[in-house]
């Protein structure tokens, strides 16, 4: 990328030259002027854009000829930009003893950047930029005028470019100056605005000469300045035409705005992702069941996102979400199934992501493609009763716990994987949840090896609870069911919270009373069913142990008790108690062998192999330090 700008120049020089860069902060002296009732905020804009804006302030006074710095900080705070660009601002002359483009940085709590035209005694008077973010770099280009010298002040920012000027009333000035705005920007790849007074109307030949290579954002027929027939557009915005893609979802003139000749307009400026900004987190695999999986991933940016896929990796099939006939589009979470799938070829797959910049009912404007690498995944061969699964439980979010228990597990192979609750626990947002949870899909590289993931009573507490199925596909679309892998019956029930709902800790919003009894009726079907009475093997999965829990509160013993008396289970797979445990068959009253993963700590932490060999059924559990401490056999 091409450095636009130097650095910045020490401030003893800026000052000298009356243009100064100056941080707004919270301690400023001058307080913000509360918002006047008459006049709303602007709309919130859209994610992902820039808000820029063009004033001519004409010194802060207004068409009543009052000087008023207040009422133009007013009209800046209410439409919230990113960047402002001001035209006609004294620093520190006779008849305006104030740094004005410092004021208002103080007011709107921005960075003011100063670009004097004409000095004015020990003063000047020019142009000037408001910013959120400090300019990395700023640059001065004197224009010409006949009736008064010119401007062009460039600040950079560390992903795009903003030019301010205020344009002579001289015609053949205008061309000239035009001419040196485009030299200015040749050859410049970051997205550049020009913002500013451009004291023509958008037929002139100077818009002629400026728009070979710039485009303009507002719309030419809102006036910025005079009112009835003598209202027309001189100010403008526009976006440079340098193959960066970009959408403008709004673009609005402050019309009722009287602290100056002109009025404030501004527009939303949405600047494409980058191909490496657009994807937010690798895809993983999970519902690998009934014939298909689920791929699922995160963007930063809303999208168009499909699943091409194939057995050759040449002749790819697509897949994207379809609901009510619409095509699932412009979001950030994407959950692809695909669907149909022959059973023991191994399939390759990769993700495609298109940024969608603007959604609107007759309009859509697109950005890049992002496209993954290729993935593989297998699912069981018809007939093929062999299998091996990772089972992790318990992990609370530990980052450094999951790279303890990865590593005890180095060397394991494994079909798929079985997270058994509390693993994304107590998730307050989306970023909390996405965060560990995309962390722990790498680390077992779901991305090949599909998860099914088994909410735990802690998965279900905090703000983000009920949201977690938006990043999750589970087997069914409930949190409890079955499905086989080979002729391995799995079933996999939910009791909800460890406490009665009534606890205080739960504030009245939990109710798991249909949930528990719904799995009630799940199970007798369940048990006579001819999947899980044809089934080779049978494994229960329930986070929160059914039986050994003594006078702990204990509904699913309650509820499911006496049809698991004589269910015939293979082995349950339990976790919740933080203490790894083995209970053979008949010693907790229960009518089939009992394993309890182990803690949230290295201490006390397993990694288990449940592993399918012929009739034989093998259960490896690891501690954290790669100890064997079972290896049991049914």
């Amino acid at each position: 990328m091409r450095k636009f700008i130097s650095a910045l120049a020490p401030a003893a020089i800026l000052i000298a030259l009356l243009g100064c860069t100056l941080p707004a902060t919270a301690q400023s002296t001058v307080q913000t002027p509360q918002q006047n009732p008459t006049n709303p905020p602007q709309p919130p804009r859209t994610e992902n854009t820039l808000r820029i804006v063009s004033y001519n302030v004409r010194n802060c006074t207004g068409i009543d000829n009052r000087t008023d710095i207040d009422r133009v900080a007013e009209a800046i705070n209410r439409i919230a930009p990113d960047v402002v660009a001001l035209q006609e601002l004294d620093s520190m002359t006779l008849r305006h003893n104030k740094y004005m483009a410092g004021e208002l940085a103080h007011r709107t709590l921005m960075h003011a950047t100063y670009a004097p035209a004409i000095k004015l005694g020990s003063g000047g008077y020019g142009v000037a930029i408001l910013s959120k973010e400090r300019p990395i770099g700023v640059k001065r280009i004197p224009l010409p005028g006949s009736e008064e010298r010119r401007m062009l002040l460039v600040a950079e920012f560390e992903k795009y470019v903003v030019l301010c000027t205020h344009f002579s009333l001289t015609e053949s000035d205008r061309l000239t100056s035009a001419r040196i705005v485009l030299d200015a920007v040749a050859g410049v790849d970051k997205p550049v605005f020009l913002a500013g007074d451009m004291n023509d109307e958008n037929d002139s030949e100077m818009q002629k000469t400026i728009t070979e290579r710039f485009t303009v954002l507002n719309d030419p027929r809102q006036p910025t300045i005079g009112s009835d027939d003598r209202a027309k557009c001189i100010d403008f915005i526009y976006a440079l035409d340098n193959g960066v893609p970009y959408s403008v979802p709004e673009r609005r003139v402050l019309s009722d705005e009287i602290g100056s000749d002109h009025k404030p307009l501004w527009v939303d400026v949405r600047i494409a992702a980058a191909e490496e900004d657009i994807v937010r987190t690798k895809p993983w695999l999970q519902n690998p069941t009934n014939g298909g999986v689920t791929v699922t991933w995160l963007t930063n940016v809303p999208t168009h996102s499909v699943v091409e896929y194939s057995t050759d990796r040449q002749n790819w099939r697509r897949a994207q979400t379809i609901l009510d006939g619409q095509i699932v589009a412009g979001n950030k979470i994407h959950k692809v199934r695909l669907a149909g799938l022959d059973p023991g070829t191994r399939y390759y797959y990769r993700t495609l992501s298109r940024e969608i910049t603007l959604y609107e009912g007759y309009r859509k404007e697109f950005g890049r493609t992002a496209i993954s690498e290729v993935y593989s995944f297998r699912l069981p061969t018809a007939g093929q009763d062999d299998f091996s699964a990772l089972v992790l439980n318990d992990l609370h979010k530990g980052k450094p716990l999951t790279d303890t228990l990865m590593m005890a597990a180095r060397g394991m192979e494994y079909d798929f994987v079985l997270l058994n609750g509390d693993i994304v626990d107590d998730p307050k947002d989306e970023a909390a949840a996405v965060d560990f949870l995309s962390y722990l899909t790498e680390k077992v590289d779901a991305a090949n090896h599909p998860i099914i993931l088994l909410r735990g009573n802690h998965e279900i507490r905090n703000a983000y609870s009920l949201d977690m199925r938006d990043l999750l596909d589970y087997p069914g679309g409930k949190t409890y069911g079955a499905f086989n892998w080979g002729d391995t019956r799995f079933v996999m029930l939910d009791c909800g919270e460890d406490k009665p709902d009534s606890n205080v800790e739960y504030s009245g919003l939990n109710d798991f009373t249909q949930l528990r009894l719904d799995q009630v009726d799940f199970l007798r079907e369940e048990l006579a069913s001819e999947a899980f009475l044809e089934a080779g093997k049978r494994v229960l999965i329930h986070h929160i142990p059914v039986y050994g829990q003594g006078d702990r509160f204990n509904p699913g013993l309650e509820l499911w008790g006496s049809q698991l008396a004589t269910a015939p289970f293979d082995v349950a797979i339990h976790g919740h108690t933080h203490r790894r445990m083995y209970h053979p068959r008949g010693t907790v009253g229960n009518n089939f062998p009992l394993v309890i993963g182990g803690s949230n700590s290295p201490r006390g932490a397993t990694v288990m192999l449940l592993s399918r060999q012929g009739d034989e059924l093998r259960l490896k559990m690891l501690s954290a330090y790669g100890e064997t401490l079972h290896d049991l056999v049914w």
